[in-house]
């Protein structure tokens, strides 16, 4: 079964989507890429536009500048998905949000064609800047990059933004240890917990989420 990895990790495959919208129920995937990394180098990649068979949404546009006719030629997810899976092998997988996002939508298409859903370990950004850059007001990806002086030219597209959490990755890499000591466990189910933000402040919730609920209070916790 897949866990997530709170460490850094010099070898893996970080990959990044382009949807029609947020609903992995609803929506579709447009473009996928990936790059191989070894010893925290790139040495290949994959990427390519994905036809929905749907209309893209003017909203996703806007986001991502992908277009109807863009994806109109590109191969179906169908097609693709095999591809990809093969390109990502045992590898641990790497990306900004990717839980509650990207992965969601592997997930789902493999269930519908009916391939094996990958169990393959991975390490989400988001909670990890969360907790090594607990200063930073927001935690997107073009705000750690910022932090970091990392150009986020071509954000949103899904390569860019492959080689962009590749090297905020690396560059969070040497603070992730020190970090991840103070970072509480779960008092229900032992998992790491998570920095987030709510409507009157800043808690711990458990990297468990959804499901497990179980919170605890941030100031009390780094006393």
């Amino acid at each position: 079964m897949a866990k997530r990895i709170d460490d850094y990790r010099p070898d893996y495959v970080v990959f990044d989507l382009e949807t029609t919208g947020i609903s992995y129920k609803k929506d579709q995937i447009i473009e996928i890429s990936a790059l191989k990394v070894r010893g925290g180098k790139v040495l290949d990649e994959f990427s390519t536009l994905v036809n929905p068979k749907c209309p893209i949404p003017y909203q996703a546009t806007q986001v991502n500048n992908i277009s109807d006719e863009m994806v109109s030629n590109a191969p179906v997810i169908a097609e693709i998905l095999p591809d990809f899976l093969k390109f990502v092998g045992d590898d641990i997988l790497l990306g900004q949000n990717i839980q509650r996002f990207d992965l969601r939508f592997i997930y789902r298409d493999c269930d519908a064609m009916g391939i094996e859903t990958p169990d393959n370990d991975y390490i989400d950004t988001l909670p990890l800047a969360r907790t090594c850059l607990p200063q930073l007001s927001h935690h997107s990806l073009s705000d750690i990059a910022g932090y970091f002086g990392i150009s986020t030219e071509g954000a949103h597209r899904a390569l860019a933004d492959c080689h962009m959490t590749h090297k905020v990755y690396e560059k969070m890499g040497p603070m992730i240890e020190e970090a991840m000591k103070s970072v509480p466990k779960c008092r229900k189910c032992g998992k790491d917990m998570v920095r987030r933000k709510g409507k009157y402040g800043e808690f711990w919730g458990c990297s468990g989420y959804p499901g497990c609920t179980c919170t605890m209070n941030l100031s009390y916790v780094m006393k």
